[in-house]
Parts: C-alpha cells; structure tokens; sequence
C-alpha cells in the first residue's frame, strides 16, 4: 500500500467531486480493484468518503470536508514553486492571484518542505523569452484568458501572413500556449458552412478584440497537449519543401547550430561524407523555400558552398555579386563569381 496513492486519490475527491473508482484507476494507473481497495483504506481511516451507486455514481467526500495540504515531500514542494511563473502569470493578468496562492500554499506546508521551497525559490529564475529580439506585446491576452475559462465567444479582428491580411473571426477559444516566449490562441473559428475546427492563432497579431454575450460547448474530446504535439509535427512536415547539397568546412560545421535550424544540423550530421583530404564535407540539408536558405547559408560566408540545386546556387551568386558592388568590388558577377571548393 502507498501512503502517497491514498493521498492522491483523497486530493482527486476533492479538487474534482464524483469520481468512479474507473476514474479514479485510470487517473492514478492502478487496477480498478486497487482502486477499491484504496478507498476502502481511507475509510477506515476515517476520512467520510460517500459511495453513490446506479448510473453517474461514484465516490465523493462528505460535503464540507477539506483535508490540509499534508504528506507533501520536499520534491514536490520545491516542484510546485515552477507551477505559476511569474512572468506567464503577469501576461495573463494573474501576477497578484498567483503571488497570493504561493504565500498561502507556503504557509499552510510543513517546516521542513516549506523551507525546501523558500531556497528553491530563491535561486532559479525562469525567463522564457528567447534571446534577440523584444517581448511581443499582447493586450488582449487577459480578454482570452477570461473567453476560454467563461467559454465565450471572442470577436476579433485579425493580422495573417497571407492576403487579404486582416480579417475578421469570431473564435470559441480552447485554451492557451506559450511556446518561446509567444503566446498562442488555440481556438475555433466559426463558419456557417462547416464545422468549426481548431487552428492556432498568434495573440501578438490581435488587431481587437471583444468578447460577445454568446457562449460554447469546448468539445470534451479535445485535449490541448495533443493537439498542440500534432500541429508542431504538422508544422515541421510543411516548413520544408524541398533539399540542397552543400559542402561545409570544419568551421562551417562548427558554425551551423548558432546560425540554422536544428532540423538542418542534423540532416548534415546523417548526410556528411568526406570531399577532399582538408575535412571539407558534403551533404544534403531540407530547405524551406530558395530565398531562405539564400539567407540562412550567407550567415556561413566563405564556409559552406552550394552545389545544387542551380536556383539557390544562383542566388548565393547574386547576392554575393550585389554585396560585392555595394562595396565598390569589381569583377563578381552571378554565377561565375562562384569558384567552388576543390
């Protein structure tokens, strides 16, 4: 018997009400017996836990009944001091809430874990953000918060990569993600000829937005990690759309994680073959579109070459060129400007 299962299956009870001892196994991947066997032990323990049968029964605790934040191990502890960060938790316009929720949650721990959390506490620091670049601004970011935990729809007007660039949505708002410091909407734009998928929009490209008197059903399949994991997959199989071969210098290779995508690093390290006794390799990376790989390879100057396909060859020798007379360089001019490693 695990103490620390009986605790979790109390702490279930009260944080979600009913429970079937179905849920309660599959919550906590025991067997249903187990489970039973469980709420047995708090029973006699004396903790009021009530059994309702037929249809939509369960387990439930004795209306009123509240347990103290008891049998909590110092991990743990320290674990919930990363669960509210302060920096999300101000863009969402939680930052009073959440400071007021650990100082009640330190104080109502044991010495011991409470003091564990405090030096916790006190040496890390989280700053999600990445680096080079201004934290988005995201006005509306609360009015979404308020949408998705009311399940009301959300008039918005709307900044989009494509044309027409603006345009307007009305979106039942599923739930939040902050992926590198960007907060996302994931949300379900409403159509009148179809039924409303989820898409993932950019809070940042908000142009208005407000909320309507109209509320939604949040479908009880959908499961914000999951989807979440499928639409990055989805991404990464579209970003790319087609391959280059290129050769790499030792310093090239040294260079590539600070300069391309992790995707391209790897696609060299699985790819690379010897050219040459002076460490030069070949290989072939995923490219995005010509224009991009133009810019991302650059970053690498005279380390990287370009072999195929010819349309990127060319635009590193144009571009090459075009830089070569902005600085008063005669004599590179297109392709021919590019000699080739041999």
């Amino acid at each position: 018997m695990s103490a620390g299962r009986l605790l979790s299956v109390l702490l279930l009870l009260q944080s979600r009400g009913r429970m079937s001892a179905r849920a309660i196994a599959e919550e906590l991947g025991v067997s249903v017996r187990t489970a039973y066997r469980d709420v047995e032990r708090l029973q006699g323990a004396g903790v009021p836990v009530c059994a309702e049968p037929g249809r939509g029964g369960g387990y439930r605790l004795l209306d009123g009944y509240r347990t103290r934040l008891t049998g909590m191990s110092e991990g743990e502890a320290r674990a919930l001091l990363f669960a509210g960060l302060p920096d999300a938790a101000a863009d969402l316009g939680l930052a009073a809430e959440v400071s007021a929720a650990r100082l009640k949650l330190l104080a109502a721990l044991p010495a011991g874990p409470r003091a564990a959390a405090a030096r916790t506490a006190a040496v890390f620091h989280v700053d999600a953000p990445g680096w080079y670049r201004e934290p988005e601004q995201t006005p509306y970011l609360p009015l979404f918060v308020e949408a998705t935990l009311t399940q009301r729809v959300v008039e918005t007007r709307y900044r989009r990569w494509r044309a027409p660039q603006e345009v307007s949505r009305r979106l039942r708002p599923y739930g939040l993600v902050l992926k590198s410091g960007v907060w996302y909407v994931v949300a379900a734009a409403e159509n009148a000829t179809a039924t409303p998928t989820a898409a993932t929009y950019r809070v940042a490209q908000v142009l208005d937005a407000s909320l309507s008197g109209e509320r939604f059903e949040r479908p009880r399949d959908f499961e914000l990690g999951e989807y979440w994991a499928f639409s990055l997959a989805d991404f990464e199989a579209r970003r790319y759309t087609g391959t280059a071969t290129v050769r790499l210098s030792p310093r090239g290779r040294r260079r590539l994680p600070d300069n391309v995508a992790p995707e391209v690093v790897r696609a060299v390290d699985a790819t690379a073959t010897a050219v040459g006794a002076d460490g030069w390799v070949e290989a072939v990376v995923p490219t995005e579109s010509i224009a991009h790989a133009c810019g991302e390879l650059l970053r690498l100057g005279t380390d990287v070459e370009v072999v195929a396909p010819a349309e990127l060859r060319r635009a590193m020798a144009d571009t090459v060129g075009a830089l070569a007379r902005a600085y008063g360089v005669t004599g590179v001019t297109g392709v021919t400007g590019l000699t080739g490693h041999t």
